[in-house]
C-alpha cells in the first residue's frame, strides 16, 4: 500500500528532529509514511540528534492537583485556546474537577466523568463539564486524571511549573515523611524529562532499537569494538532517561539513585523511588 506523504508530516519531522525539509520528506518517502522508522533512519545516518518526542502544535489547557485525606490527584482539562485556559471559570472548573477527583478515587477517567458531581448531585462530572462548554463558548475536555495516595510507609512530592503547564509527581516507599524530598525529585523531573523510572523499565524494543542505531553509526568496525561502544552508549542512554541514573539537578556530583540512598542512611530506613510522572499540556 502506498502512503502518501503529506506536508503535515514533513512539518512535524522537521519540528521534532530540526533536519531540513528536503530530508525530511526523503526520510518520510523511504520509510513509507513511518514517523519512528524515519526518526530513526535520520539518527542512523547522524542527521538528528536531540529528538523531541511530539510536534509543537499541541491542544491548550492547564493541569491542576488536589488532596483529600492521603489521596492526590492530578487532572488535566484541555481548552480550544489559551486565552480560555487563563480564565478565571476555566480555572475554577478545572481546580472544582481536581478536588472532585482527590475526594472520590475515581477507578478510572470514564467512571470518572459518568459520577455524580458532588456540589450538584442532578449533574454527572461530564454534564458538569458541558455547562462549562456552553457558559465559555469552546470545547472543553477532561482529558486524563491520575490519583496517589499517601501512607504510613509512602511519601508523595507534586510539583507544579509555568502555572500548571507541566506537572510532575513523585512516590517513595519505605516513610510517609519525605514529602520534601519527593518534591524535590518531581522538580528535577519538570526540569530533566525522564522517561522512564530505571534501566529495567525500558522496554526491549526500544533498546533493540537503540542498539541498532549505534551499530548503524559505527558499521566497519571490530565485532568486540562495536560491543564495547554499544554498551557505552546504551548505559548513556539510561544515565540520560532514567529518572535514578540522571544526575541531580541541584548536585549533579550525585545521581537520583544517589540522593535517595543517602536520605535513606540519614534516617535510617530504606528508601526507594516507587514511580513518577510529568504530564504536560497536550503531550
Amino acid at each position: 500500500m502506498t502512503v502518501s506523504v503529506t506536508p503535515t508530516m514533513i512539518k512535524e519531522l522537521r519540528e521534532r528532529t530540526g533536519v531540513g525539509m528536503g530530508k525530511c520528506k526523503e526520510a518520510l518517502e523511504e520509510a513509507k509514511g513511518d514517523m519512528e522508522l524515519a526518526i530513526a533512519n535520520l539518527r542512523k545516518a547522524g542527521m538528528a540528534t536531540a529528538v523531541k518526542k511530539e510536534g509543537r502544535e499541541a491542544k491548550e489547557g492547564m493541569i491542576a492537583t488536589a488532596q483529600s485525606g492521603n489521596t492526590v490527584a492530578i487532572v488535566e482539562i484541555n481548552s480550544e485556546t489559551d486565552f480560555v485556559a487563563k480564565n478565571d471559570r476555566f480555572k475554577e472548573f478545572l481546580n472544582n474537577i481536581a478536588m472532585e477527583a482527590a475526594k472520590t478515587n475515581p477507578p478510572s477517567l470514564d467512571a470518572f466523568l459518568q459520577q455524580k458531581y458532588s456540589k450538584e448531585p442532578s449533574l454527572t462530572v461530564d454534564q458538569y463539564r458541558a455547562t462549562m462548554v456552553q457558559s465559555i463558548g469552546e470545547n472543553i475536555q477532561i482529558r486524563r486524571l491520575k490519583t496517589l495516595h499517601k501512607n504510613a510507609t509512602h511519601s508523595v512530592g507534586v510539583y507544579s511549573h509555568l502555572g500548571g503547564k507541566i506537572v510532575t509527581a513523585v512516590e517513595i516507599g519505605g516513610s510517609g515523611d519525605e514529602e520534601t524530598l519527593a518534591r524535590d525529585i518531581a522538580m528535577h523531573t519538570a526540569a530533566a524529562s525522564p522517561e522512564f523510572l530505571s534501566p529495567e523499565k525500558v522496554p526491549q524494543d526500544i533498546i533493540a532499537r537503540e542498539k541498532d542505531i549505534v551499530k548503524g553509526q559505527i558499521q566497519g568496525k571490530p565485532a568486540n569494538i562495536v560491543d564495547k561502544i554499544v554498551e557505552g552508549k546504551i548505559n548513556a542512554y539510561y544515565d540520560a532517561n532514567c529518572l535514578i541514573r540522571q544526575k541531580f539537578i541541584r548536585d549533579d556530583s550525585i545521581t537520583i539513585s544517589d540522593l535517595v540512598t543517602k536520605r535513606g542512611k540519614e534516617i535510617n530506613k530504606p528508601l526507594v523511588v516507587i514511580d513518577f510522572l510529568r504530564w504536560g499540556v497536550g503531550q
